[in-house]
């Protein structure tokens, strides 16, 4: 994963699922993994905490909003110029999947016009840098079962609760 745009801002919030890294530089976030996650690039673990950046500010305030269930879509300018061509179209079609549905690795390999593709689909959605904002927790495996989940099964599942409520 390249680095993105320099300088880079972070913070870490409490979410009600767990702790989170939240990354931006001047114009866009772009990174929120879950703390505890493994594959969080260094440079990301490196960036100075400035929880008071503009745009860390915004996160932050719409994904409170987000974990209370009155928000369904992120405002947020995002930016995934850190992943290769492939990765960013599969991070694009996570980001059409509605707020309290779910569709499977199958379903958006054929949305990224790659339908033989499925395990390379999975790979780029474990690789996803914006959890939650583009919504990996909203694909599942064949027939609705749960499946690999870069912050936990149990985080997915309450991710999903959330939103089927």
């Amino acid at each position: 994963m390249r680095t993105p745009p320099q300088p880079l801002h972070a913070c870490r919030w409490h979410s009600p699922v767990g702790e989170l890294l939240l990354l931006a530089h001047d114009q866009a976030l772009c990174g929120l993994w879950f703390s505890d996650q493994s594959g969080i690039p260094p440079w990301a673990e490196r960036a100075p905490l400035q929880p008071t950046h503009p745009l860390l500010l915004q996160a932050v305030a719409e994904l409170q909003d987000y974990f209370v269930g009155g928000r369904h879509a992120f405002d947020l300018p995002l930016d995934t110029s850190a992943g290769t061509d492939f990765q960013r179209a599969v991070w694009a079609a996570l980001a059409q999947i509605p707020y309290g549905r779910t569709v499977s690795y199958r379903d958006l390999a054929q949305a990224v016009g790659r339908p033989a593709a499925v395990r390379a689909v999975g790979g780029a959605i474990g690789r996803n840098p914006l959890g939650i904002v583009l919504p990996c927790h909203r694909v599942l495996g064949a027939n609705g079962a749960l499946t690999g989940y870069t912050g936990g099964l149990e985080r997915k599942v309450a991710l999903l609760r959330l939103e089927s409520a």
